[in-house]
């Protein structure tokens, strides 16, 4: 399935070839998630049925460009918070947590756009002194065509 996809995504595999190739493929996991849900271990019975869910979502990214297949990005985003909870054992309250994962998701997404954090977050703050709204965190190209409609 991985090699496959990374042939989508570097151009030498079409997309609609790779949806042909994964039908018997989708069938099998869905099969084995099936009798997973009623293999006797409560664990795995209930993973499966929880997976089976949600089965049509584990193959969007056949169907959808730019969707990845796994959740690396994802994970690698959010490394740096895990990794600076480690360090300062986290935060005192919940006000704290919020404010924490509300600037680790703001720098994440600033990282993404590769935008200018320090600058960018100084704007939003001296945007919140002068009781503006803060600058918008869409993309650069977002933001004009929001603009222009």
């Amino acid at each position: 399935m991985f090699e496959w996809w990374h042939r989508v995504r570097d151009g030498t595999l079409k997309r609609s070839t790779c949806r042909s190739y994964m039908t018997p493929l989708r069938g099998e996991v869905e099969r084995l998630l099936e009798a997973g849900s009623q293999c006797g271990v409560a664990k795995t019975e209930g993973t499966c049925r929880e997976i089976l869910k949600r089965h049509e979502a584990l193959w969007t990214f056949v169907q959808v460009e730019g969707v990845e297949p796994a959740n690396n990005t994802a994970e690698r985003s959010i490394r740096p918070g895990v990794q600076w909870r480690k360090v300062s054992f986290g935060t005192q309250s919940e006000a704290g947590s919020r404010f924490v994962e509300s600037m680790m998701t703001v720098v994440a997404t600033l990282k993404q756009q590769k935008r200018n954090v320090p600058d960018d977050l100084t704007d939003a703050h001296e945007a919140a002194l002068r009781g503006e709204p803060a600058p918008s965190l869409l993309p650069q190209q977002d933001q004009t065509s929001q603009t222009a409609a």
